[in-house]
């Protein structure tokens, strides 16, 4: 089964989307499950993974009910305050929907970059892990080296790296990116999401070439068995259209693909990760 385990649905009216802008024309619309389906259905995908675009519960209740209404969505990655006293009861609470999988705080975008490290947030993951919960780390390469302090901290914490930790593919630079993620995958315990490459690059004249040395450092840190796809649409419209992306990733995988190892990252990874 083809899954794709990073996507996005918004509703602009909803009005949770604080970091999305007019000017931001191409993602400033709607996104629905309509939208998708037809690529999904020509790139023979069968599933997707659905992740919070918005800081409030209030998103990922309206992402389980999108999730009640389309078979396609096989997972939702939702959004809990991990500072909350609150925060395990919120949390069973969700994780009664068959179709809840993990939670993202938005790390990259708060002003604390030690905010993991917090000892109300330290404890909840350890909630995480009682409850088994997965955990995606939406961070920036300079978050890597407190991600992986939380990692080596919480024994059994399933987690996966968005976007490869977004590296500065615009500008070429690798360090400390490869240092820190290179540490980070000597935990097995830990995935990572090849998506978001395109976007983290030069959005108008970005090439293969250029996000090579950032593909192949992932394959050789994480294997074939803990990378899997994800489009990271309608997010990667800024650079790439759905068929792009996906004809990207085959290419930058091509030379580590066999059948076992494509049926993997385009699918069987994720559907293990997620428990799908």
């Amino acid at each position: 089964m083809r899954v794709d385990a990073h996507q996005h649905y918004w509703q602009l009216a909803r009005g949770d989307y604080f970091w999305m802008t007019p000017d931001m024309t191409v993602l400033y619309q709607d996104y629905q499950p309509h939208h998708l389906a037809p690529h999904l259905a020509k790139h023979n995908i069968a599933k997707t993974v659905v992740v919070q675009a918005a800081d409030t519960v209030a998103e990922t209740e309206y992402l389980l009910t999108l999730a009640e209404q389309h078979d396609s969505i096989a997972g939702v990655v939702g959004w809990l305050d991990m500072e909350s006293p609150n925060f395990e009861r919120n949390l069973m609470r969700l994780n009664e929907h068959p179709k809840f999988v993990a939670i993202r705080p938005m790390i990259q975008d708060l002003e604390d970059d030690t905010w993991m490290l917090r000892s109300k947030v330290r404890k909840n993951f350890r909630v995480l892990v009682e409850h088994d919960v997965a955990y995606d780390f939406l961070t920036h390469p300079r978050h890597l080296k407190h991600a992986l302090e939380i990692i080596r901290t919480t024994p059994g914490l399933r987690c996966v790296i968005d976007h490869i930790s977004k590296p500065h593919i615009k500008d070429g630079s690798l360090e400390p990116w490869r240092e820190h993620l290179a540490a980070i995958a000597k935990h097995d315990n830990v995935y990572c999401k090849f998506s978001g490459l395109v976007t983290e690059a030069d959005h108008a004249n970005w090439t293969l070439e250029d996000l090579r040395p950032y593909a192949e450092h992932v394959v050789a840190c994480f294997g074939m068995q803990r990378l899997m796809f994800g489009s990271d649409w309608p997010v990667c419209l800024l650079a790439a259209s759905y068929d792009q992306v996906i004809s990207t990733a085959e290419q930058l995988l091509e030379p580590h693909l066999n059948s076992d190892s494509k049926a993997a990252v385009f699918g069987g990874n994720a559907v293990t990760f997620y428990q799908l």
